[in-house]
Parts: C-alpha cells; sequence; structure tokens
C-alpha cells in the first residue's frame, strides 16, 4: 500500500496526504492524528501546542523580511466522514484508506477518500516542512471532529491562536473563493416506543439501497434521493393497502451526508404477500422514474426473516409514518441575493432505534439566522404533532460576508496573475469552521479555498491531482504576497 502517491507532484503534498489515509481518523477518533501532527512539527523544530480536544496548533516564523507582516492562519480539519460501500468488508480503526489513481483523481475502492479535509492537511504540513519558500509568520490550526459538530473548534482556546488573516482550506471548488458560508443545527427528533404481541402473520426485511447519497450541503440541490424520506412513502403505501406491523426500522450513516440506505422490518397476512411484492416493484419503478437522472440505481428489495414475538405497536407505527413523512428534507428556500445558493435545507441523516426510543437526526442549515429558526420550529411542531422530544445539538453560527478584504483582494490579482482569469467570490451552503472562528478570534481577515473534489461523505470521492497542484502554487504565491 505505501507510497503509492510518489510520482505525483508537488511530491511533499501526496506524500503527505498519502500518511494521512493510513491513520484512523473518524470524527471522534483523532487521537492518533493528532499524535502524528505532534510529532510531525517536533521533527522540523516547530512549536506545537496539543489542545485536549486534540486540536493542534503549529507555528512557524516569518521567513527574512516578512517579520512585520501579518500573521496567517492555516486552518482545516484532521477529521473525516467515515462511509463504505454496504457490500464492502472494511474497518475504518485499522485499515488504511484503500487508494487507486485514476487518470487526473485520486480514488478509493468503496470508501471515503478523506480528501474532506485530508488535503488541507497535507498542502499546509507541505508549507510548514519547506525551508525554501517566503512567508509571514504562519500558524497552522488543525481541528478536531468538524463533520460531527465541529466540537474542535468549539473546544478551541483562543490563546493558542493569535493571528491577522485566516485562510480555511476546506473548500471543494478550484478558483472558487469563499468569503460566506451557512450555519447549521443538529435537530434531533426521538420518539418513545410501545410495543405489542406480533399476530401470526408473516415476517420480511426491506432494504432500500443504491442510492448515490452525497455531502448535506454541497449536494443537497442535486436532487438525490434521500433513503429514509423513501421508507416513509414505501410505509404510507403498505398501510393503504393491507394490514401490516412494523417491528424495527433503521437507516443511514452520518447526520450530515444524505441517507443512502435505510431498511425496515415488517409483518402481514400471508395473503398479502403477492400483492406485498407487487408494491414493492411497482415503488422501485417509480422512485427510479422520479430520480431517472440524480439518483437512477435506487434498489428495493424485500426478504423472508424470521417472525418476532413482539412488534411495535399501532400507535407508534403511525407516529413512526408521520414523522419521516412530514420532516422536510431538501431545498428548503434559495438565496435571493446569490443566484445559485441554496438558502436554507435539512437532511435527514440518521435513523436509529434502540428497545426505547427512534431517533432521527437531521443536519438542518441556513446562512439566514431566522431561517435556520424558522426551520427549528417547524421540527419542534412536528414533534409535538407525533409525540417525540425535539432537542438541538451543535449549533454552529453563519459565517457572514466581509465587504472589506485586502486578502480577498490580494487573491483576486494573483490569480489574475497566475492563471489569468478571475476568481470567483462565493458563498457555500455547506457549514465551515469559518463563524465559530469569528467569534473565537474576532473580526479578522478570512476567505476559504480548496482544490477540486466531488463526491465527498461517499464511496465515490475524488480529488483532482492537478487541481490540487494548482492550489498549492496559488496558495504557496499568495503566502509569499502577504507583506
Amino acid at each position: 500500500m505505501a507510497d503509492l502517491l510518489k510520482d505525483l507532484k508537488p511530491e511533499s503534498v501526496f506524500r503527505n496526504f498519502e500518511a494521512l489515509t493510513r491513520i484512523p481518523r473518524e470524527s471522534g477518533n483523532e487521537a492518533a492524528v493528532a499524535a502524528f501532527l505532534e510529532a510531525f512539527a517536533k521533527e522540523h523544530g516547530l512549536e506545537v501546542v496539543r489542545e485536549a480536544s486534540n486540536n493542534i496548533i503549529i507555528t512557524k516564523p516569518a521567513t527574512a523580511g516578512y517579520e512585520q507582516a501579518p500573521t496567517v492562519i492555516l486552518q482545516g480539519h484532521t477529521d473525516m466522514v467515515c462511509v463504505k460501500l454496504d457490500e464492502l468488508e472494511f474497518d475504518f480503526e485499522t485499515m488504511p484508506i484503500p487508494i487507486v489513481v485514476e487518470g487526473d483523481y485520486i480514488k478509493t475502492k468503496g470508501t471515503t477518500l478523506g480528501a474532506d479535509n485530508g488535503i488541507a492537511v497535507a498542502m499546509t504540513m507541505s508549507v510548514l516542512e519547506d525551508k525554501t519558500l517566503e512567508h509571514p509568520k504562519l500558524i497552522a490550526l488543525f481541528t478536531t471532529s468538524e463533520e460531527t459538530g465541529m466540537d474542535g473548534v468549539i473546544a478551541l482556546q483562543p490563546e493558542n491562536v493569535k493571528g491577522d488573516i485566516l485562510i480555511n482550506l476546506d473548500s471543494e471548488e478550484e478558483g472558487v473563493l469563499l468569503a460566506s458560508c451557512a450555519g447549521g443545527v443538529n435537530n434531533i427528533a426521538e420518539l418513545p416506543l410501545s410495543y405489542q404481541p406480533a399476530n401470526k402473520m408473516e415476517a420480511f426485511k426491506l432494504v432500500i439501497s443504491g442510492l448515490a447519497g452525497g455531502h448535506s450541503g454541497a449536494e443537497i440541490d442535486k436532487n438525490r434521493a434521500n433513503a429514509i424520506k423513501l421508507a416513509g412513502r414505501v410505509l404510507t403505501t403498505f398501510k393503504n393497502h393491507f394490514e401490516y406491523d412494523l417491528i424495527a426500522i433503521r437507516g443511514g450513516e452520518k447526520m450530515n451526508a444524505i441517507a443512502k440506505r435505510c431498511e425496515f422490518e415488517f409483518m402481514i397476512n400471508s395473503r398479502d404477500v403477492m400483492l406485498m411484492e407487487e408494491l414493492v416493484m411497482s415503488l422501485e419503478a417509480t422512485f427510479r422514474a422520479e430520480y431517472e437522472i440524480a439518483d437512477p440505481a435506487i434498489k428495493l428489495e424485500a426478504t423472508e426473516m424470521d417472525s418476532p414475538k413482539e412488534v411495535l405497536s399501532t400507535e407508534t407505527r403511525d407516529n413512526i409514518e408521520k414523522l419521516l413523512r412530514l420532516t422536510p428534507f431538501g431545498v428548503y428556500t434559495m438565496s435571493a441575493g446569490i443566484k445559485g445558493l441554496v438558502e436554507s435545507s435539512n437532511n435527514l441523516g440518521v435513523l436509529e432505534m434502540t428497545r426505547e426510543t427512534l431517533k432521527l437526526t437531521n443536519a438542518l442549515r441556513s446562512s439566514v439566522k431566522s431561517k435556520k429558526q424558522e426551520l427549528n420550529e417547524v421540527m419542534a411542531i412536528i414533534c409535538e404533532t407525533v409525540g417525540a422530544k425535539n432537542t438541538l445539538t451543535a449549533d454552529y453560527p453563519e459565517w457572514q460576508y466581509r465587504v472589506e478584504s485586502p486578502t480577498r483582494e490580494l487573491m483576486k490579482a494573483t490569480y489574475q496573475e497566475m492563471f489569468g482569469k478571475e476568481l470567483k467570490v462565493d458563498a457555500i451552503h455547506a457549514g465551515l469552521e469559518c463563524g465559530f472562528l469569528k467569534e473565537k478570534l474576532g473580526d479578522i481577515d478570512m476567505v476559504s479555498l480548496g482544490p477540486e473534489m466531488h463526491d465527498v461523505h461517499t464511496p465515490f470521492e475524488r480529488l483532482s491531482i492537478s487541481s490540487t497542484a494548482r492550489t498549492y502554487a496559488f496558495l504557496v504565491e499568495v503566502l509569499r504576497g502577504i507583506k
């Protein structure tokens, strides 16, 4: 597995990135990568601070002639979303990411790649280790658990990070400089469960799979299906055609990934088995037709299983159906000021079930604070209607556009000079850590950039090699120009 990227340029960037693919770093499990970065800093004689949250802060002094220049913070997160193909046997805690190179892309064999945000870490490491570069004083800030609630940046001790400019490297589109992002919150519905004895009926498991999934911010406007929402439609169809009991239901993998799989177990009378099978085939055809372009491989499959001794009560079953049908998914509002920008959205990310409770975790986003509040109020009303508890966690602020930004202007001029075209300045619907960093570090000049990558948070994630090279060259030239 070692040195698969050794022939790629810039050598140091891809060497560092490949090293990261061998380290477990799912959100909440960043101790190993924190130790790796701590050792890296000491190896290169750089000052390093490791916070209790496993945030890592590395300082590199200014080079000659840049002693009076503004201090620049280079920022990215060390954690990654760990998602794999359903049929793949893979352990993210013990196995290296199975990277491959195909043409201009680094991909994997059925798992997420971790370029979000490993490539930021790799590029920053390359800047830190290169003794030939010209630059101001640099602070590398590597935060943790960004993907599951931004726990690292929330826990950040601001006395450890003092700077004038912050360059976030968590963007995914080359040639686009981000100057604003959405805020968000994890909106959780918890429904208490009750049970009743099972009747003498046939038991089945229905699996909804084959969906594309995707990042709940970057891909929420791509009209991709959500398997949890589809499951709600199946439940309604069953109820409209025959008597059925629900045994259990679960779906999704990550709060901030569009659910690409959902399964539920149910019981029906023997006389309705043929009708059920016909309905499943019909629903599969309907879903494929509805998502013919964006999600054409949707699959529904029902298989027999052993009958349980109990099922969910009829009231509980109906409340689950209502919760799944009523909870909004996808784009809620579009921005009136920025063409094509999603303003507000909701994603049903994870549906899980214990003996006592069904828990639905939503990733709710908006670049307008009042719209975020409105969506939260909608969810509260839905939960009240079905008898569920509604709680909010990991609430993070939006990053508002700054009218005057010398760093943005420098980057625009540098990009035009290097590539002969205009650098686009935009906003993003996905959440970045910049909102919290504004609160922690003050109103410093912030921008966000990154190389081209696609299908992050899915097993089809891929990173452009040539774009990474250009983005790194651009970053280095920008640092040289900050005086």
